[in-house]
């Protein structure tokens, strides 16, 4: 069932037209994820739907009776309130149906002895109770704690007022009233900012099992693998929707464009081949040839052109390492660094080898960046020691990057840094990161954070060091930068030490975690999935479980590894299968095209030829697809 449809959405802001000709459909029970490069107008779009601002033209409809909540990246709370009190305030009408039921209650001790009004009020009583039973209210106190705590608060949270709540805090507390109100379509912006990983994991499981729909905007892509059943992608002020999550619309998304891109040039030949007979006929200059090319040309008039296929822009860099390190690469050993008289973490050791790929995660405030901090310098341990091997260069990356000078322009804040480096080449490398012209000549003080991150990275890839620590690199970047950002990643050669809260991006590049929790930091093997699976196995032992030894330990790592590849496996397969459908679907198009043209009727022999072609193409779609759906069947059983 349809609940909200969108159709020739527009919207400006002055001469800036963000939302071109919008055209959404969202259906009841769906999980929809919406991505686009920053400034395309995503928040714009759900502000409309929510009725918190207005378009310049187009249609919205809603299913009758629909019940929509949003939560927007500005938290509004009452002050005064305590947290539980704020939160109370969900189940108003809840509580005021249990105050009817304790009224009837006392009615009915007080009327007993008039038969008639004791059965009405008996009647009455049976009413409220079945409501109040239909609507969870013997629940609702769990209900609200069981959501309280799912995003990071205590219960002893609850007495807090709301006036001393950070930002954060205040985002969360906006979720939570949001959650327990169960609106038919939720509407997120941003909902994982603010919450740590066992939060995001709790709200994963929670979205995953709504029962109403949901439209969620996000740069944690993890978090939309997780949640999201369908994706759709605003470019150029439209919408495109995808079936599956965003690993799944990634693939389609890469198909589409080129099924798109071949379409285009297979027109635009054609187009030119019938422009050149058309000159052809027209040179004979006989009534015969002349009529032959003002056929053509009427039909050349009728053709649909297609658009040429275009993407937003991408940055495309890489990094190299000008030597190799040694093998052994960094050794930490009791490494202690507090602040006044706090310490953040105590007793660290660490051991990296070539070609590590480290990633660092844990709440906020274990000394995460502060690490990173104390391994290039800019801060000094208490106590402890650590030692960089031979040969390393290293290079940091750092969030707030507070090394750009802000009065300097892009251009000089490179340059200065390379001043060996010729003009053009300079420019070359900012080209990657997508400043261009005019573009390098802005101040660094006037950038957003991911203009600011961009010329980070274009400081970062010309050093050409071999050994990188990044703190949250993916910070501020739109998802397309992410995704070349790890596949530069993926082939860098050198050694790589990550703190980051982005699980997609530690999936794709990490092969050991550190896990930095305020006991204490716990070294574990492979990538996020690999760390996740440790932690769900840890957490349930046997009581009478034997010690596990190094062979059984050996014979774990061989599995989870067999384990991973037959995953590879399976996704790959589905991936191959979803190419050959956009593979043949292409040529029956081709096909079709073909058998709709008058001219080829004339050939008895050829017309039947490309008939049987086509049967032929359509059973293949058949097989294809039966192919598609044991390949899903395996990934997903």
């Amino acid at each position: 069932m349809v609940i909200l449809s969108l159709r020739h959405i527009r919207k400006a802001f002055g001469l800036n037209e963000v939302l071109v000709d919008i055209d959404l459909t969202l259906l009841e029970g769906q999980r929809m994820g919406l991505v686009g490069v920053n400034g395309c107008g995503k928040t714009t779009l759900m502000r409309i739907i929510a009725d918190e601002d207005k378009p310049d033209g187009g249609e919205i409809s809603f299913l009758r009776g629909l019940k929509t909540g949003y939560l927007s990246q500005q938290a509004q709370v009452q002050d005064g309130n305590t947290i539980f009190e704020e939160l109370k305030t969900v189940f108003e009408p809840l509580l005021k149906l249990e105050e009817k039921i304790r009224d009837t209650e006392k009615l009915i001790s007080e009327k007993h002895d008039d038969e008639n009004e004791f059965e009405a009020l008996s009647e009455q009583y049976a009413r409220l109770t079945e409501e109040y039973e239909k609507r969870e209210g013997y629940s609702w106190q769990s209900r609200l704690f069981g959501v309280l705590t799912g995003l990071g608060f205590s219960r002893e949270d609850a007495d807090k007022k709301v006036d001393v709540l950070s930002g954060g805090e205040r985002t969360r507390l906006c979720l939570a009233k949001l959650l327990l109100q169960k609106p038919d379509l939720l509407l997120l912006d941003e909902p994982t900012n603010h919450l740590d990983l066992q939060a995001t994991a709790w709200l994963e499981g929670f979205i995953s099992s709504y029962p109403g729909t949901v439209l969620i905007i996000s740069h944690d892509r993890y978090f939309m693998d997780k949640a999201c059943s369908d994706m759709s992608e605003m470019l150029f002020g439209k919408i495109e929707q995808y079936k599956g999550n965003y690993t799944r619309y990634l693939a389609q998304r890469e198909e589409r464009f080129e099924a798109r891109r071949k379409a285009y040039d297979m027109q635009r030949k054609e187009i030119a081949r019938q422009e050149a007979i058309i000159a052809r006929f027209k040179q004979f200059n006989r009534e015969k040839s002349l009529k032959r090319a003002r056929s053509r040309e009427k039909q050349l008039a009728h053709i649909e052109i297609l658009e040429k296929p275009e993407e937003e822009g991408k940055i495309g860099f890489s990094f190299h390492a000008k030597r190799r390190t040694g093998e052994d690469v960094l050794t930490v050993r009791g490494l202690e660094k507090g602040f006044d008289s706090r310490t953040l973490f105590s007793g660290l050791d660490l051991d990296l080898k070539a070609g590590d790929r480290l990633a660092i995660i844990g709440p906020n405030g274990v000394g995460k960046s502060t690490l990173l901090k104390c391994l290039v310098g800019e801060e000094r341990p208490e106590k402890g020691s650590f030692r960089f091997g031979a040969n390393a260069d290293i290079g940091y990356y750092d969030q707030h990057q507070r090394g750009l000078k802000n009065d300097k322009t892009i251009l000089d804040e490179v340059w200065d840094d390379f001043p060996k480096l010729e003009p053009y080449e300079v420019r070359g490398a900012l080209g990657l990161f997508l400043f261009s012209g005019d573009d390098v000549m802005e101040k660094i003080g006037t950038l957003s954070g991911g203009e600011k991150g961009r010329v980070a990275l274009t400081k970062l890839m010309l050093r050409q060091d071999n050994i990188l620590l990044l703190d949250e690199p993916t910070n501020h970047l739109d998802m397309d930068s992410r995704e070349v950002l790890e596949q530069a990643l993926d082939d860098f050669s050198g050694t790589i030490i990550a703190v980051s809260h982005d699980r997609y991006f530690i999936n794709r590049f990490a092969d050991k975690i550190l896990d930095m929790e305020k006991d204490g930091a716990k070294l574990y093997e492979g990538n996020y999935d690999d760390y996740t699976a440790q932690i769900q196995r840890l957490q349930k032992p046997s009581e009478s479980a034997p010690q596990i030894s190094k062979t059984a330990l050996d014979k774990e790592k061989k599995r989870s590894r067999e384990e991973r590849e037959e995953l590879k496996r399976k996704q790959a397969a589905v991936k191959d299968a979803e190419s050959a459908i956009a593979k043949i679907e292409e040529e029956i198009a081709l096909t079709e095209a073909a058998l709709a043209n008058p001219e080829l009727y004339k050939d008895a022999q050829k017309s039947a030829e490309l008939a049987r072609q086509y049967q032929s193409l359509k059973e293949r779609q058949q097989r294809a697809y039966e192919l598609w759906e044991e390949a899903e069947s395996e990934l997903n059983g």
